[in-house]
This record gives structure tokens, C-alpha cells and sequence, in this order.
């Protein structure tokens, strides 16, 4: 049974604010609820203080936390996270947050070189500490939670700041706390996410869409329109509503009368209702007049250039060899389009170099040389 207290109330928060005054570091982490509703929300935030002391603050609840702000902006105070970029456009975007100076103990691993990245196995390596997991997939905006539920919240809290001091300590004997630095403030510094669900080119997010004739892509979106507002009415995710395998399957071969779609939706019998609807979209789909099909997909290629290419390859050999050199995962060492962009610009100077969106000035201190060299 957890002893932290809730945060619900106006005046609860004001006294959290307050107890957080000369606080020099703090964890956070959230709850959301995307397994469970259409649009997804923060249910949870859950706050430990440099020290020992931890809240778990309730937005359902208390909508208006902007008390919280400036301390989230405050660049005095360290932010510790695990896995953060989720909390942190997710926090901006329900409540307008901002952020200066966080830590993010997974993004520390990773720079590390670390193979076990969860925060289960990092507090189990780093601190001999042993989290009990298994409420990751609840519905967080249930109220009450449980015992249970409060407790494996707490969890990724209490042991964040023990967490980023032997992290910190690790990569300063690496000599990687400029790597970090930069990461963390790029991280702090992350933009909303695009909503990919809406929108003309929304159901290419299913896999295999591109493989479609254009006809049979038309069918396939308006099957992908229908879920959404069959999800957005009942407030469930689509994939609860029905597989996206499964409306690839009805645009691969589209049924044709009533009893075909019924057929098609046998395993989800909650469907057969929207039998007629479901139809009707596939007839739109086919019905849909030539110069208004979806169109092809372009392949997204940002090196063009047949010497560009070559770069690319040589750009690639190299980090693989550094990767393994430096025991670090290749993606973070460059990732691939980072390479593409440094292959298409083809730096000569280490200040063309640095104006390529991406590089930051470790990569440059620590390996500027060899890019410029496999660049050229």
C-alpha cells in the first residue's frame, strides 16, 4: 500500500509547489490511456523529489496544473525521466509544458551502449533493485486506482534519481556526458507529434496499403475513415474496433454483397450491425471516379545523386566500424537519415558540418574528421 499522497485539489497543488522549493532535481513519469480510448489523454503523473518524497498528481481531477510550469521550465532543476519523449509531448500537449534540463536514464543507456534499456532491467542492474511490473496495459482514467496500481506507478519514480546519479557517474567515466547533454537538450526541446490518423494519406499507415492498386487503396481508405468514426463515437482505439489486418484483407479482395461482409466480419460478430455501412464504403471506394484515387506512395529517397550514394555507403561503413568500436548502437553513433543528409550536403568544413540539422557538436568534437572524410 502506497503512503504518497494525491494531488486533486487547487490547494493540494499549491502546497506540492511549495514543497518543491529548492528542489534540485525531480522524476516524473505518466499514465496514459491509449489502449482504451480513442483520444488519448494523461490519466496519471506521477512526481518523486530529489530526497525521497513522492506525489501521485491526478489531472482527471485537477485541470488546471499550471502551478507545475515553472518548474518544468526552471533549467535549475534537473528533470529526471526514463523513456521520456512520450511524458514530454504528451505533457505539452495536454497542459503546454515546456522543459529545460532533463535527464533520461534510457537515453543515458543508450549512449552507454547498454543492451537492457527497460527501467525494470537498468534498476535491476544499476541499484540491485527488483520492480514489480504488470499494470503497464490498465485504464489508467479508471478511479480508484488500485493498491496495486498506485504502487507500480510509484515505482518509476522513487528510483529515478538514484538511477541518473550512477548513470551520470558511468558516463562521465565513459566521456560521454557532452554526448549527453546535447540528447537530453534535444529531447527537452522535442515538438508535438503530427496526428498521423486523419487526413487523406491517414490509412497508408496500415501495413501493406502501399502493395495496393490505387482502386483497391481507395477501398482500403474509405474502410480506414469508416473505423475512425466508428472509434471516435464508442471512444475505443480502432485496433479495438477491428484489425487493420483485417480491412486490408476486405480492400485486397472486396466483398460484394451484405453476406460477403458478413463473412468478412465473422470474427468480430459486434460488427455485423455495421454491415451496410461497411459495404458502402466499399462501394465508394470502387465507385470512385479515376482522378480521385489515391495515388501512388512516392518513395522517400533524400539522396538523389549517384555520387551522393556512394557517400551514403561510405558514411555507413564507417559507423558501422565506430559503432562496434565504441560499443555503441549504431543508431546512435548516426542514424541513417543523418547519414543521408550529411551524404547530400557533403561537407568540407567542420562548420558545414555543423549547420546539418542533426550532427550536434559530439559527433563533431568526437569524430569530425572521419565524417568529413567519408563524406568527401
Amino acid at each position: 500500500m502506497t503512503t504518497a499522497p494525491w494531488i486533486r485539489t487547487p490547494d493540494q497543488l499549491d502546497d506540492l509547489v511549495d514543497a518543491l522549493r529548492g528542489v534540485r532535481a525531480i522524476g516524473i513519469d505518466t499514465e496514459a490511456d491509449s489502449l482504451h480510448h480513442y483520444a488519448e489523454q494523461v490519466c496519471l503523473i506521477q512526481l518523486a523529489a530529489l530526497g525521497g518524497d513522492a506525489w501521485l498528481i491526478d489531472p482527471l481531477a485537477l485541470r488546471d496544473l499550471s502551478p507545475l510550469a515553472p518548474i518544468l521550465a526552471d533549467g535549475s532543476v534537473v528533470k529526471v525521466l526514463h523513456g521520456g519523449d512520450n511524458d514530454i509531448t504528451s505533457l505539452r500537449r495536454d497542459f503546454g509544458f515546456r522543459f529545460r534540463t532533463v535527464f533520461d536514464t534510457g537515453l543515458a543507456a543508450r549512449l552507454l551502449g547498454d543492451t537492457e534499456l527497460g527501467l525494470q532491467a537498468l534498476v535491476r542492474n544499476e541499484l540491485g533493485i527488483e520492480l514489480h511490473k504488470g499494470s503497464q496495459r490498465d485504464d489508467w482514467s479508471k478511479r480508484p486506482l488500485t493498491s496495486k496500481q498506485e504502487t507500480y506507478a510509484l515505482g518509476d519514480v522513487l528510483h529515478l534519481m538514484a538511477l541518473a546519479t550512477r548513470m551520470t557517474d558511468r558516463l562521465a567515466a565513459a566521456g560521454r556526458i557532452a554526448w549527453a547533454r546535447e540528447e537530453f537538450a534535444a529531447m527537452a526541446d522535442l515538438p508535438l507529434p503530427v496526428d498521423k490518423r486523419t487526413g487523406p494519406d491517414a490509412f497508408r499507415r496500415i501495413k501493406g496499403s502501399a502493395k495496393l492498386s490505387p482502386r483497391k487503396q481507395a477501398v482500403l481508405r474509405e474502410l480506414y475513415d469508416w473505423r475512425e468514426a466508428r472509434a471516435a463515437a464508442a471512444d475505443r482505439p480502432p485496433f479495438k474496433i477491428i484489425a487493420a489486418e483485417a480491412l486490408l484483407a476486405m480492400a485486397e479482395d472486396p466483398p460484394e454483397t451484405i453476406d460477403e461482409v458478413e463473412d468478412a466480419l465473422a470474427s468480430h460478430p459486434r460488427l455485423l450491425r455495421e454491415a451496410d455501412a461497411v459495404l458502402a464504403a466499399i462501394e465508394r471506394g470502387l465507385d470512385l471516379p479515376e482522378r480521385e484515387l489515391p495515388a501512388r506512395e512516392p518513395v522517400a529517397r533524400t539522396v538523389t545523386s549517384a555520387a551522393g550514394r556512394r557517400r551514403v555507403e561510405k558514411l555507413k561503413a564507417w559507423r558501422d566500424d565506430e559503432a562496434a568500436r565504441s560499443r555503441v548502437d549504431p543508431a546512435i553513433a548516426m542514424p541513417l537519415r543523418l547519414i543521408e543528409r550529411i551524404a547530400e550536403a557533403a561537407p568540407r568544413t567542420f562548420r558545414e558540418l555543423e549547420a546539418i540539422d542533426g550532427v550536434r557538436r559530439w559527433r563533431i568534437d568526437e569524430w569530425g574528421d572521419a565524417i568529413l572524410d567519408a563524406s568527401a
